[in-house]
């Protein structure tokens, strides 16, 4: 009899602790204002973008992980999205430096988490970049300026005090 007890504790004990792993659990999700249109920035500049995320299932949520499209995309300390209540929300906090593209972007942010019917949900917004004063900077720009930050031309060109002289009939060829 006490075997049979013993058995039928431990057999209930295992079930409820097998129920409480929260990522289990399935839930839904929803993303307000999702697939948004931001107005055009200047390159260079930085944008705080937050999404309000809504817990609108029946158990917690959980986030797994989070992937972004674009190096130029960080997640902010102050994001409240690791896990959401039941009818709660919380805040997908993003830091966004507007340097890798000129133009049109399109930006997606993957969620992972334990939702319902699928196993991820993207975010998606985009964002028209503006060159400073509407105008693009040709390749000897850029590089003069990376030069400057690295010393590249004096790498590429050596010294000014140890260069060679020239010709004009170096030039004329």
């Amino acid at each position: 009899m006490k075997y049979k007890f013993y058995l039928l504790l431990i057999l209930l004990l295992s079930i409820s602790l097998k129920s409480c792993n929260i990522k289990d659990r399935k839930t839904t999700i929803e993303i307000v204002d999702n697939n948004r249109h931001y107005y055009p920035i200047l390159r260079g500049q930085e944008k705080e973008i937050v999404f309000r995320i809504k817990n609108t299932g029946k158990n917690p949520f959980v986030l797994n992980d989070i992937f972004t499209s674009c190096s130029c995309l960080q997640l902010s300390k102050k994001s409240s999205i690791k896990s959401i209540p039941v009818g709660r929300e919380g805040f997908l906090r993003l830091n966004y430096t507007a340097i890798s593209n000129i133009g049109y972007a399109k930006y997606y942010v993957t969620l992972y988490g334990n939702f319902d019917s699928i196993d991820k949900k993207e975010v998606i917004f985009d964002i028209n970049i503006v060159p400073d004063a509407l105008y693009t900077k040709d390749y000897e720009e850029i590089f003069k300026e990376v030069s400057d930050k690295s010393n590249l031309k004096e790498s590429v060109d050596g010294k000014e005090i140890e260069r060679r002289y020239y010709m004009d009939s170096d030039i004329e060829n």
